[in-house]
């Protein structure tokens, strides 16, 4: 697997470099951002994997860099910084960034991500897989609109852009209305992962959700369980058991 790092710390980049290559990742160096796009441009010879990229870079800031990186293409990001506030993770994830970890952080921790997120990515020439191909109705949540196959989502006919990752959870939860689903099987269905840590990333992508579609009471909190979608103007949703997580 091929990956950018994108780190002005040679000592921090030489150290987690030395690291991936034992786990079989192929990494590429960018010390600031106007490296990491030039590396990045569709015309360069072979595509990356996964980019992680720090925020604290000399020429310009990564939130910067990361929302010119989906300006030119799709490859997974995956912030690792300091910067440990709410503010900054969910700020990061409406530029386009799918995760967030902070630093210091568990190097078992970061290979967990960057595997949960490469899953994630469709590999250009590859076959679709059975449940995405063909045509499939549209799930209509009161003014909300999510189409599978092509993986849009509409507010009262608006387009709202969100990243793999929000688009993967609010479709899970669109499928089944009124449903709790646990936090261990949204993590489980989602992030492909059983990883425990995993839950701080969810509450992040639920508030980004919430924030992104302007509708806070869509997506609603069942303490100590997980979650539900509540469909616009249906009243409360109904009181159901959540769905069994499978044996994995």
């Amino acid at each position: 697997m091929r990956l950018l790092l994108v780190e002005d710390d040679d000592h921090v980049a030489a150290a987690l470099s030395a690291v991936l290559a034992r786990h079989g990742f192929t990494v590429v160096h960018a010390r600031n951002g106007e490296e990491a796009l030039q590396a990045l441009l569709p015309d360069a010879a072979e595509p990356f994997a996964v980019v992680l990229l720090d925020l604290g870079l000399p020429d310009q800031d990564g939130f910067e860099v990361c929302g010119r990186i989906r300006r030119i293409c799709a490859t997974p990001v995956i912030m690792v910084t300091a910067r440990s506030d709410v503010r900054s993770r969910i700020h990061g994830l409406h530029l386009g960034a799918d995760d967030y970890v902070v630093k210091p952080y568990d190097t078992g921790e970061l290979l967990a991500r960057i595997h949960a997120v490469s899953r994630r990515t469709p590999v250009a020439g590859a076959e679709p897989h059975p449940e995405e191909s063909g045509p499939a109705d549209p799930l209509r949540l009161g003014t909300v609109t999510v189409e599978l196959p092509t993986r849009q989502v509409s507010v009262a006919g608006v387009a709202v852009p969100l990243t793999r990752k929000e688009f993967d959870l609010l479709a899970l939860l669109a499928q089944r209305p009124g449903v709790v689903f646990r936090r261990e099987q949204i993590i489980s269905e989602v992030w492909r992962t059983s990883w425990e840590g995993t839950g701080r990333t969810l509450e992040v992508h639920i508030a980004s959700l919430r924030a992104k579609l302007r509708m806070p009471a869509l997506i609603e909190t069942v303490r100590g369980v997980g979650y539900r979608l509540v469909v616009p103007g249906s009243g409360a949703a109904p009181a159901t058991r959540p769905p069994a997580l499978p044996n994995r």
